[in-house]
């Protein structure tokens, strides 16, 4: 079964100063399909999928260095497909290209370390990120598990497409070293996901791009020490010669989300200007864990603040609701219909917030 993994036992016999012994050396292994540069070319760090491949659940996929979706080819993962990512290692999609991840409700496509042993479950930094880079067009990861890296999902500039970069459906990024969501004058669109457990920050949506969010669950309760928030906007970056380039955060938008953590601040908002159609963001029927004053209907629409969500484990990475997480049940606005939850139940009348609707 190219699904389990092979148990392998040798014995090796040797004989020192007259006394012979037999050893026993046991191995685990596993049947994959390997994307790894073949040494030497002109690339060292690359291999090349082969375009419009698709990639299904027989056995797992494993990367060495960066294996790149090729312009104007596109990569599909059909439910259950595994992906295990050797240190440093990057899944990359480049300009024109596409990555379709097709998971489903118990069939999600995972994407981890290739360290199986169980001490490294759940050990952050293992492997490098998915990358979309700049160009890259209607990507869609949709049922997926994404953890134990350094970036989760990295989406890059956007290109002249009017669609967005990315869609995330459906999919936990967790556990990762600096971040799980990176976007750098992107855009992306969620809905049904958990950000949570990160070094640095949960979301980095930096240099301006257009960002939007229904029923997600931004959260961080980092164990070691962290001092950036879970969230930071940015609509700016320095260039060389130490000048502000200004890149429009033409929309931030966070409908039905919690946003909440183990800090007292977990909302940055990092503008070089603040003035119309440069800095655009709304919360719209949120739970935020900030100091921020959140009058200004412009940018925030039914918010609450600090009260705790009363998540069913943070020390598993289980952002589910209990039967105590008052402050954020019911607190929805029905006006954003995502119809299921990230369990595939129905929501209620009054949805509750976040990426999950608590079981009757």
């Amino acid at each position: 079964n190219s699904n389990s993994p092979l148990l392998i036992t040798e014995s090796i016999v040797f004989e020192t100063n007259g006394n012979t012994q037999e050893v026993y050396l046991t191995a685990v292994g596993q049947d994959v399909y390997l994307h790894k540069p073949n040494l030497p070319a002109n690339k060292p760090f690359y291999s090349i999928i082969n375009c419009d491949e698709v990639w299904s659940n027989d056995k797992p996929h494993l990367i060495f260095g960066y294996a790149v979706v090729d312009s104007n080819c596109t990569l599909t993962m059909m439910p259950g497909t595994r992906v295990h990512l050797h240190n440093k290692a990057v899944l990359w999609v480049y300009k024109d290209a596409t990555l379709k991840v097709q998971g489903s409700k118990g069939s999600e496509v995972t994407f981890q370390g290739d360290r199986l042993e169980p001490e490294y479950k759940e050990v952050p930094g293992q492997w490098g990120k998915i990358w979309f880079s700049a160009g890259s067009k209607n990507n869609v990861i949709d049922w997926a598990i994404i953890k134990n890296g350094s970036i989760g999902v990295h989406a890059d500039t956007l290109g002249k497409s009017t669609n967005p970069t990315l869609e995330l459906k459906n999919t936990k990024i967790t556990n990762m070293s600096a971040a799980a969501l990176l976007g750098q004058g992107s855009y992306i669109k969620g809905e049904n996901c958990v950000f949570a457990n990160c070094g640095q920050y949960v979301a980095a949506l930096t240099i301006g791009g257009i960002y939007h969010f229904e029923h997600c669950t931004f959260a961080n309760y980092w164990t070691d020490k962290r001092t950036t928030p879970l969230l930071v906007l940015n609509n700016y970056y320095v260039d060389n010669t130490n000048t502000i380039q200004i890149r429009f955060l033409a929309a931030a938008y966070f409908g039905n989300c919690i946003l909440y953590g183990n800090q007292e601040e977990e909302i940055l908002l990092d503008s070089s200007a603040y003035q119309a159609n440069v800095f655009n963001y709304k919360f719209d029927h949120c739970m935020l864990k900030t100091g921020l004053t959140v009058s200004n209907g412009l940018h925030y629409n039914t918010v609450y603040k600090n009260a705790d969500p009363s998540f069913k484990n943070i020390s598993t990475n289980d952002y589910q609701l209990t039967l105590t997480s008052t402050a954020v049940i019911d607190k929805g606005s029905t006006s954003i219909v995502v119809p299921f939850d990230l369990n595939n139940e129905v929501r209620n009348g009054l949805p509750d917030l976040g990426a999950y609707e608590l079981k009757p």
